[in-house]
């Protein structure tokens, strides 16, 4: 029984050394990877402090730039005011532009109404040249059947010339042929005043055909300058008035005397527009009296 209880206490102090052992072993790789863990432990403090100290860093420039972006914050603000009042401004000459392109347009459709008459009056004149090429070719044969009737009739004056040498040698018939000539004469007579007043009246058409090319010249001219006179004398005054008060409008005028010099600026521009309004109207009249010639 005492060998028993020993072999049991050898093997249970067996089994104790090989527990201590394997715990002996357990310890020194915990021992190891401690010292593994504080190396790394070690390792990691200096990479947090480098870290600590790239932080700093980075702070520093952090409120370097918070200061710089203040900066621009500010300078943000006032570009947008000046990008405000510059947006009122763009509207303002948006404004002035709508009111141009307007008077623009209507000072277009002027132009083409004036146009248009202008291509009538043409084609109006056209037909005049026409009618009167037509009256200045009918003349010319009226002319030309006249100067065959003169050739007869120099014929006749040619065989009556005959008749008078045979009435010399006939004095029984010299009665009857006598009557024949002065008949004949007398044809003659208003036949040459027919002539005479064909060649009159030829050269009357033919004068006042020239006129009437003169007239158009004229007419056609001052049509374009009173256009001319209309889209650049009229809308000067005009532009002047818009201005000036565009100015009043948006209060920009301080004191009285700026407000008074601002309405003889427009007064004197009213006083120029009805100065040239009368000379338009005195234009536009003899014009209409040259285009009652041309269109007569």
């Amino acid at each position: 029984m005492k060998d028993d209880g020993k072999i049991l206490k050898k093997e249970a102090l067996i089994l104790l050394n090989k527990e201590l052992a394997f715990q002996n072993l357990e310890k020194e790789k915990r021992a190891a990877e401690l010292i593994i863990a504080n190396k790394e432990l070690a390792f990691q403090n200096q990479e947090k402090e480098k870290r600590a100290a790239e932080l700093i860093i980075a702070n520093k420039e952090l409120v370097f730039q918070n200061l710089e972006k203040e900066k621009r914050a500010a300078e943000l603000i006032i570009a947008n005011k000046e990008l405000a009042f510059q947006n009122q401004e763009k509207e303002k000459r948006a404004s002035e532009l709508i009111i141009a392109n307007k008077e623009l347009a209507f000072q277009n459709l002027e132009k083409e109404k004036r146009a248009t008459e202008l291509i009538i009056a043409n084609k109006e004149l056209a037909f005049q040249n026409d009618e009167k090429e037509k009256r200045a070719n009918e003349l010319i044969i009226a002319n030309r059947e006249l100067a065959f009737q003169n050739q007869e009739k120099e014929e006749r004056a040619r065989e009556l010339d005959l008749a008078n040498k045979r009435l010399a040698f006939k004095n029984q018939e010299r009665r009857i042929q006598t009557a024949e000539l002065n008949i004949a004469n007398r044809e003659l007579l208003l036949q040459n005043g027919e002539k005479e007043k064909r060649s009159a009246e030829l050269i009357t058409a033919n004068l006042e055909l020239k006129r009437a090319q003169e007239y158009q010249k004229e007419y056609i001219n001052g049509l374009e300058e009173m256009m001319f006179m209309t889209s650049h004398k009229v809308r000067q005054p005009i532009a002047n008035i818009l201005g000036l008060s565009y100015l009043l409008n948006d209060q920009s005028v301080n004191s009285p005397d700026e407000l008074k010099e601002s309405l003889d600026y427009i007064k004197q521009s009213a006083l120029s527009l009805d100065t040239f309004t009368k000379e338009l109207t005195l234009f536009i009249f003899n014009l209409g009296e040259k285009g009652k010639i041309v269109f007569k």
